[in-house]
């Protein structure tokens, strides 16, 4: 038996690196997975790969209309929901708070923040109708200090912590459990591939090297971690923040040669 066997789990940005490596995991876990996500073509394929327990519903985390329709469809299809993962969301290029352009800025805070409210919102009900179930929403180690140039990113991962302690106090006694998940750097698209034309992926300029742990995290990672969260055995962790960085957040670590000496 699965941990998660006939309960719905939703995971928004449902086709990315994080987002597909959840989606599987659920599903081999027994639940019913909903892809939600903008791009039809790969959540088509991933719901005909996985089978008759996964459903694609396209969403765009930004539009009230596109949650309640959602919501409409899962639970027609699956019941109530039991876990809504919040893991959309976007980086843009690199600039200066003086040369961000106010789109990029209203855009990032938009999906990265606003598309984690809309899906609470909308998904609560449903959690109720379930008898209880459980949020996550996906942060950054950017929620946990200033990052040069990334300030819409940051500003936007720091306002998600204050949304989860609230959604957190709110939701208690519905028994419903809100929590985060501060990823470091992921080994995804999101790093590998420009943020913009012309700019340089984050993985051009980032080593891991100097951190206790000397890779980039894999998505499969994060989502160990989602599981546990998200299951019975995490049962009192709510209003939490998990950190998953391979020592990032902690500096430079001892070196080996430094330690023998």
């Amino acid at each position: 038996m699965g941990r998660f066997d006939n309960r719905t789990v939703l995971v928004t940005g449902g086709t990315g690196g994080m987002g597909a490596s959840h989606v599987r995991a659920y599903h081999r876990e027994g639940a019913h997975v909903v892809i939600a996500d903008i791009a039809p073509d790969a959540g088509h394929a991933l719901a005909d790969e996985l089978g008759e327990r996964a459903l694609f519903v396209r969403l765009d985390v930004t539009h009230g209309d596109d949650w309640d329709t959602a919501v409409r469809r899962i639970e027609d299809r699956f019941g109530p929901i039991s876990v809504l993962v919040n893991n959309a969301g976007i980086q843009h290029a690199p600039a200066l708070i003086e040369d961000t352009a106010l789109a990029v800025w209203e855009r990032t805070l938009s999906i990265n923040l606003t598309g984690q409210f809309l899906g609470i919102k909308a998904v609560t009900p449903s959690l109720r109708r379930a008898g209880g179930g459980v949020i996550v929403n996906i942060a950054s180690t950017m929620a946990n200090g200033g990052t040069a140039m990334y300030a819409p990113y940051v500003a936007s991962k720091w306002a998600v912590r204050g949304l989860t302690r609230s959604a957190a106090l709110e939701l208690g006694r519905d028994g419903i459990r809100v929590n985060s998940i501060h990823p470091g750097v992921v080994s995804t698209p999101l790093i590998h591939e420009p943020s913009a034309p012309g700019a340089a992926p984050i993985s051009d300029f980032y080593s891991p090297e100097p951190f206790a742990v000397p890779r980039l995290a894999e998505p499969e990672d994060i989502t160990r971690l989602l599981l546990f969260v998200t299951s019975e055995d995490a049962s009192f962790a709510t209003g939490s923040e998990f950190v998953l960085d391979g020592g990032l957040l902690l500096g430079p670590a001892l070196q080996s040669e430094a330690a023998a000496t």
